[in-house]
């Protein structure tokens, strides 16, 4: 993931992608690694494509391993989050430098170039998330407004008005059905 100084986009594109995956971990029917690879790809993760796939499987059992926590964000204190993302982060090798390449702007590496695929995109989510926090405490993280699921979702909105998750089913049936209760109500 390119980070340029940290900026809110970079954090809000790797956090969404977090979310996802631990959304989809979170699902009945689990995440395979091909999708994990591909969420990851088109959020701008440039070795996704070429990692290796026991990489990619560790992205989902080492975010698996965390499920509780990101699912507790949206309950959580600042203080809570910042003491598990600072002991997970102690278990990595990090090593910002500096760098661009393959056309991209500049902006920061977190591991170090050996590090393994999984390093990097655990480091990425977890310095986006320690960001995050230090910026704006955990009050942008929320739960699916919609009755039958629990999704979480990551808010960047400028007047913190979402209430979805990014299945566009859930505010689409949570509408009708409030429509169709109005209509009743009339």
């Amino acid at each position: 993931m390119y980070v340029t100084s940290a900026s809110a986009k970079e954090i809000r594109l790797t956090l969404e992608v977090a979310l996802d995956l631990v959304n989809a971990l979170s699902a009945d029917e689990p995440i395979d690694s091909a999708r994990t690879r591909d969420l990851l790809d088109h959020q701008g993760f440039t070795r996704a494509a070429g990692a290796p796939d026991a990489e990619v499987a560790r992205v989902n059992a080492r975010l698996g391993a965390l499920l509780d926590r990101f699912r507790s964000l949206p309950d959580g204190t600042d203080l809570d989050t910042v003491e598990w993302v600072n002991a997970e982060l102690a278990h990595l090798s990090i090593a910002p430098t500096a760098v661009t390449h393959d056309g991209a702007p500049l902006h920061i590496h977190w591991t170090p170039s050996t590090a393994t695929f999984d390093d990097q995109v655990i480091a990425d989510i977890l310095m986006a998330l320690a960001q995050e926090v230090c910026d704006h405490g955990t009050t942008r993280f929320g739960r699916c407004a919609a009755t039958d699921c629990d999704h979480l979702y990551y808010d960047a909105t400028r007047n913190g008005s979402r209430r979805f998750c990014s299945d566009p089913r859930c505010a689409s049936r949570t509408h009708t059905a409030d429509h169709r209760a109005r209509r009743r109500n009339t």
